[in-house]
């Protein structure tokens, strides 16, 4: 797969890879949430916004939620250390010498395995949705514990009324020093908004989309 080539591949052993998007401002290898894979309207929509801001996603699948695909049922999450090795593998499936590093990044539990993957191996960047800084109603089950190894530009961009982590609730935590917030007003996990703010999901998606492109080329 040579840079600036788009479409969709099986690659053997992994799965499915959707590369969209032209790579003018850098590559993001993206990871999707616990309940919901990449054919979800937001990683749609978000890859969308992505492409037209110049960066190329690389979206993968985990093996669980391709096995839930197949048997028709849900199912959990695999653990996350294996979902972390998963990710490392897909990794270097996309990493080549003549290609720009990938940076990691994912929606919601898709972030949080790319950021302990960083933590752990290193990475040219972050960029994480929706980060679930805690389970919903459970704000004491911080998952931060790595994030104090994290050397590489890190991009959060959330919803000020996010559930997992809402402004006030981050205001308080000791962030690393490369960690940028970057804030959807009125935004919920997926990025939706209350209606009185006047805002709809898809000026939200575009809002952050522009934010991780100038992210991504003031780090490259």
């Amino acid at each position: 797969m040579l840079e600036g080539d788009q479409g969709h591949w099986d690659i053997d052993g992994l799965g499915p890879l959707d590369v969209r998007g032209e790579c003018r401002v850098g590559r993001l290898l993206l990871a999707h949430g616990a309940g919901a894979g990449q054919d979800s309207t937001f990683m749609q929509r978000l890859r969308e916004a992505l492409a037209a801001v110049g960066v190329q996603t690389l979206a993968i699948e985990f093996d669980y939620l391709r096995t839930m695909r197949r048997e028709g049922r849900r199912r959990p999450p695999s653990k996350v250390e294996r979902l972390v090795e998963e990710l490392a593998r897909w990794c270097d499936s996309v990493s080549h010498h003549a290609l720009s590093p990938p940076w990691l990044g994912g929606k919601s539990m898709g972030g949080r395995v790319a950021s302990m993957l960083a933590a752990r191996d290193g990475a040219r960047g972050l960029v994480l949705c929706g980060y679930p800084f805690h389970p919903p109603g459970k704000p004491e089950r911080l998952r931060l514990a790595h994030w104090p190894l994290l050397e590489c530009p890190t991009l959060v961009v959330q919803g000020t009324r996010d559930p997992f982590g809402t402004r006030e609730e981050v205001a308080g935590y000791d962030l690393p020093e490369g960690v940028h917030l970057h804030w959807l007003e009125a935004g919920d996990h997926d990025w939706r908004p209350t209606r009185a703010s006047g805002r709809d999901q898809a000026g939200l998606i575009a809002e952050a989309s522009a934010e991780i492109a100038a992210f991504m080329a003031a780090h490259s």
